[in-house]
């Protein structure tokens, strides 16, 4: 029997009971669609969170302390105090590192800010003004602060655009007094509409002196972070090497492996983003692969009922001379059918659903969140979906094969 007329045999097989092809499928197309759009969502979140950090550029480096997390056990050494003042004066040392022209410490905490009987979480900032050319960020009113409250620890605040609306409405907040942690800080600047840079939420963050920070609202005498730019992303490798040595020196390390800090380019961020999501999506995919699984039992099933109902027709065609072969090679080819439809469809409503996940999730997050068809996943989708027509097809295909041709004509 040639491919073309087992072909056309299998399908007019599946035509005969149309409902109970189109549910068999079901499965199939569940399974399918959730692996896609898994895979979609996942590749679109990691162009969305790379793209906050390829906005800065890649000469953006942020230097923590602690040595550089590998696993669970590694997170509790983060939280060092092994950045201080002495390190921010050697780093802004041009003779440690002349390849940096920002430099600023930051720190970080969440707090309420209330004005009168208003309220708003939000997360509070610590730096230096740098932070305005590093973030890129420009108030739309008012000024930033200086230099000089820094030296002062001057309670003064910039607050995101988000903050001002919730706080103060259409009134101006210029010169308006807020309660940070029960100290009173007066307002100086609104951030222009931003989104989120870096992680950061602009929009809802207030930003103030980070010596006013540490004394006032922390009772510390450290950093959580430093962020540094290079002269270009050509020096920043140089500037990276440089970083590193001075604070070695300065901290009397000699073995690498010893290291009180870790240093986060853009190279390392597409590096740890690329595994966090590359592990999220291997388990969610493995967690939709399990209604594959069911799906090919429910074909596994259906085609032994087939088998069953269609056993005279068995007969009669081995009575005309069909071998055990083309028996074997019909039902599997049914049963392969069945799947790569339903792996068709699947990729099809994957594709759907995975544009439709990208629009909501643009409009919800402060994500520039695109839509991401990545083209391996339909090729796993269809081979996914051959492969399990193979395997959960096998047994049936072999048990009407073996059918002896007189006792399937003797079957009522």
């Amino acid at each position: 029997m040639t491919i073309k007329h087992t072909i056309k045999t299998s399908f007019n097989g599946l035509s005969v009971n149309k409902s109970r092809t189109l549910l068999t499928l079901l499965g199939i197309v569940i399974g399918i669609t959730s692996i896609i759009l898994v895979m979609s969502v996942g590749a679109g979140a990691q162009s969305a969170i790379l793209g906050q950090f390829k906005g800065l550029g890649s000469r953006t480096i942020s230097i923590e302390p602690g040595r550089m997390p590998e696993g669970p056990s590694d997170m509790a050494e983060i939280y060092t105090d092994s950045l201080k003042k002495r390190e921010l004066v050697a780093l802004q040392d041009k003779g440690n590192v002349p390849g940096l022209v920002n430099l600023t410490p930051l720190v970080m905490l969440p707090a309420t800010l209330a004005y009168q009987n208003e309220t708003y979480r939000a997360n509070v900032i610590g730096g230096s003004p740098l932070i305005a050319d590093i973030l890129d960020i420009q108030p739309e009113t008012g000024n930033f602060f200086t230099e000089d409250d820094v030296k002062l620890r001057s309670s003064v605040t910039i607050i995101g655009s988000k903050i001002k609306d919730e706080l103060f409405g259409a009134s101006d907040a210029i010169g308006q007094k807020i309660k940070i942690k029960g100290r009173t800080f007066r307002i100086i600047g609104v951030i222009a509409p931003k989104g989120q840079v870096m992680m950061l939420e602009v929009d809802k963050m207030a930003l103030v002196p980070y010596t006013t920070a540490q004394q006032y609202l922390l009772g510390i005498d450290y950093f959580q972070d430093i962020m540094a730019q290079a002269e270009s992303e050509e020096a920043a490798p140089a500037a990276v090497r440089d970083i590193e040595q001075t604070l070695r020196t300065l901290h009397n390390i000699t073995d690498p492996k010893k290291d009180d800090f870790h240093i986060v380019t853009q190279a390392v961020v597409v590096e740890r983003v690329g595994i966090i999501t590359g592990i999220l999506t291997v388990l969610l995919v493995s967690v939709a692969a399990v209604s594959l699984v069911v799906g090919g039992i429910g074909i596994m099933n259906i085609m032994l009922v087939s088998v069953t109902e269609r056993t005279r027709e068995i007969g009669l065609r081995k009575a005309l001379g069909a071998t055990d072969q083309d028996i074997l090679s019909q039902f599997l080819t049914e049963a392969m059918m069945m799947t790569v439809l339903g792996g068709l469809l699947g990729i099809g409503f994957g594709a759907g659903f995975s544009l439709i996940a990208a629009s909501i999730l643009n409009k919800v997050t402060a994500l520039a969140w695109p839509f991401t068809f990545p083209i391996s996943a339909a090729m796993l989708g269809i081979g996914v979906a051959t492969f399990i027509g193979l395997v959960f097809g096998l047994y049936p295909a072999r048990l009407a094969s073996q059918k002896s041709p007189i006792e399937a004509l003797r079957y009522e």
